[in-house]
């Protein structure tokens, strides 16, 4: 399964560039509510929040729009198929799933887009 990571003993520093190179790729602008990545303060300094690819999206979606890929095992959202209903934001353990004003929803598919553009090289894709 691919995953998107957050590497240990490396700090973040909380310049969101992650999230501006997210909602850049997603949405074509820079908006912390429309990436699939957070960045949240924690005892110590921050740290960056990225889906766990634990399916409880596609498991809620009531119009199947949110599917496994058998390759890679990442829960991509089909934006055919989404309603917009927001039950998939409710139910993600992470709150990363971004659902806009206006069109679907969409999640981290762990393109890697947010870990070239962290400048510690804190976020990595990997295998699991």
């Amino acid at each position: 399964m691919k995953k998107l990571t957050v590497k240990k003993n490396v700090e973040c520093m909380a310049c969101l560039a992650c999230v501006q190179a997210c909602s850049n790729a997603f949405y074509k602008t820079f908006h912390q509510d429309l990436a699939c990545i957070r960045v949240v303060a924690k005892p110590g300094g921050a740290k960056p929040v990225t889906c766990i690819q634990c399916g409880k999206c596609a498991r809620t979606c009531e119009h199947e729009a949110i599917t496994q890929n058998p390759k890679t095992g990442v829960y991509m959202i089909n934006k055919k198929k989404c309603v917009s209903c927001g039950k998939c934001k409710e139910v993600c353990p992470m709150q990363v799933i971004v659902l806009p004003t206006e069109g679907p929803a969409s999640k981290c598919i762990a393109c890697g887009i947010c870990a070239k553009a962290c400048p510690m090289e804190l976020l990595e894709v990997v295998e699991k």
